[in-house]
């Protein structure tokens, strides 16, 4: 009995799909969804488009008279992440609830009963999706826009400190917050839901933290909330800046990255809990 038992096991284990096939299915089930290619091109439409709206319209808009590479990125950069953090974030719930409301979860853990792995598989190749895509995004934004800035003086070169890491960081920003959906769409299993909450937590949240009275609570708020955090990720590092400051509301780029980090990571580890304690 003891050798049947043991031979069952390793027929089961070599029977495993690898890793890599498992990200050649999540490839796969992610191109198949028509709103994947929707989400994505909203990235670049917003992201592109709205950096060139505000190149264009940068002297009818008042060209400012000094120099200031801060806000020239953060005129190529405001759009995409703006817009970016929310249809990123969407489309991470989209990803986890389309195969709840489509049955094919059911399928998904038969094949690979160990429930982390396709979690983890579909978490990495969203992240690639979206973070390459919004490289993609951020820079051509910033190579059709400089010359606009350039003519008046304005431009943010890649070799002036921060600029690189404020593009970089816009990009990474935003495939977080797929992996931060995708670990929401998995807690609540329901797209709306989903996506309320995603709404609330890059966007609104940080709008509404920044109206409360002065004083802890909405400090706290206001420093933890991944919206804020992402804000600081699109922006260039000042030499001599603290890390953070409670009572200031200040965030730098690194401590606004480990913040995201740690919001997307909480989300994915809550959403494996979830899909480890319930039937699919």
């Amino acid at each position: 009995m003891t050798t049947m038992t043991a031979h069952k096991r390793r027929t089961t284990h070599s029977a495993m799909p690898r890793f890599v096939d498992l990200l050649r299915s999540e490839w796969i089930k992610l191109q198949s969804l028509p709103s994947t290619w929707l989400s994505l091109g909203g990235i670049v439409a917003f992201g592109l488009g709205g950096a060139l709206f505000l190149g264009l319209t940068l002297e009818s808009s008042g060209v400012p008279s000094e120099p200031d590479i801060a806000r020239t990125l953060g005129e190529v950069t405001m759009s995409l992440v703006i817009m970016g953090q929310i249809i990123a974030g969407i489309l991470g719930v989209m990803c986890m609830g389309a195969e709840y409301s489509s049955g094919t979860i059911q399928s998904t853990f038969l094949a690979v009963p160990t429930r982390l792995r396709p979690l983890l598989a579909k978490a990495t190749v969203l992240f690639a999706v979206v973070t390459a895509t919004s490289l993609l995004t951020v820079f051509a934004a910033w190579a059709t826009t400089r010359p606009m800035y350039a003519k008046y003086g304005l431009e943010a070169p890649l070799g002036a400190h921060g600029v690189l890491g404020a593009l970089v960081g816009s990009a990474v920003y935003l495939g977080l917050c797929a992996v931060f959906g995708l670990g929401i769409g998995a807690i609540v299993k329901s797209t709306t839901a989903g996506a309320i909450l995603v709404f609330f937590a890059t966007l609104l949240g940080p709008i509404l933290s920044s109206l409360l009275p002065y004083g802890l609570l909405s400090r706290v708020l206001r420093l933890m909330l991944i919206g804020n955090a992402g804000d600081a990720m699109s922006r260039p590092t000042i030499p001599g800046e603290p890390f953070i400051t409670l009572w200031g509301g200040h965030i730098s780029p690194g401590a606004g990255a480990l913040l995201v980090t740690g919001w997307a990571v909480l989300a994915l580890v809550a959403g494996a809990i979830a899909l480890l304690r319930r039937d699919a």
